[in-house]
């Protein structure tokens, strides 16, 4: 007893330190932003709020801004829509070729962002479309698309194969028992994949660097903000984007558990 007490302080000790690594930067980016020196030392100036009158009055981060909301909902929308297509592919057909086939949809989150946005930008520049916000959209939902579906085909993997079953018994057709039986269940599974590619999409850099062109998005501008010289208005920035994607990353998580204790209470 007393080990397994000794064992479980131990494991809580080991998260609080690696939450600690985690977020101790972020935290201290969140406090720079409303410290009144330029550089980010201690002990701290007086508390301003002029870092985030900067940006505020930066029509270069409003038109980051912009994009990158434009570009997070796109790819949030056609990630989700392409996730959950092929998260039902794999849940509801069988084929000989089915092992490549889900290779194939998990193999972008496995390659270097790098090479990834190398071959993006040679394929965009051969079609005509580097440096354009639709060239973004696609390459994001490239890159997203898996999460999506491995979330989607997570919760489809709940569910009792003999509904759908049951709905075609009743006379509904292929199409209606998924509109009135799999969407319905998989919903609290789409809304978060859409919050999380939407997270995802809204924190990526590599990829954005390389293929914006004139567009930029967030991340892009604070590298541009950065270049060459310190500049506190990259902490106010910053908690911005944090902001938005922990908000984003919540609503996915409390969505999920909100739904699996329904299901439990229902179940008990």
């Amino acid at each position: 007893m007393k080990s397994n007490r000794m064992l479980k302080w131990f494991l809580y000790g080991y998260l609080a330190l690696v939450l600690i690594f985690i977020f101790a930067p972020i935290i201290f980016s969140v406090i720079f932003s409303f410290n009144s020196d330029r550089f980010p030392t201690i002990p701290l100036g007086s508390f301003t709020l002029k870092w985030y009158e900067t940006i505020w009055q930066d029509p270069d981060v409003w038109e980051a801004a912009r994009t990158s909301l434009i570009v997070s909902f796109s790819v949030a929308t056609i990630a989700t829509l392409l996730g959950f297509a092929t998260a039902y592919t794999d849940y509801r057909y069988r084929f000989k070729l089915k092992p490549l086939y889900l290779a194939l949809i998990l193999l972008p989150p496995t390659i270097p962002l790098i090479i990834m946005a190398l071959a993006m930008l040679a394929w965009f520049a051969k079609i005509g479309l580097a440096g354009t916000v639709t060239s973004i959209i696609i390459a994001h939902s490239v890159l997203t698309a898996p999460f999506a579906m491995a979330i989607i085909r997570l919760r489809l993997s709940q569910m009792d194969a003999t509904l759908e079953a049951a709905a075609w018994n009743l006379g509904a057709d292929q199409w209606r028992a998924l509109r009135r039986v799999i969407v319905p269940f998989c919903r609290p599974a789409i809304v978060s994949s859409f919050c999380l590619t939407a997270a995802v999409s809204f924190d990526e850099f590599a990829i954005a660097w390389f293929i914006s062109g004139l567009n930029k998005t967030i991340p892009v501008i604070i590298l541009e903000i950065v270049t060459g010289n310190i500049d506190p208005q990259v902490n106010a920035i910053g908690s911005f984007v944090f902001l938005t994607s922990i908000t984003l990353v919540v609503i996915a998580q409390v969505v999920l558990m909100t739904r699996d204790k329904k299901e439990k209470v229902n179940h008990g």
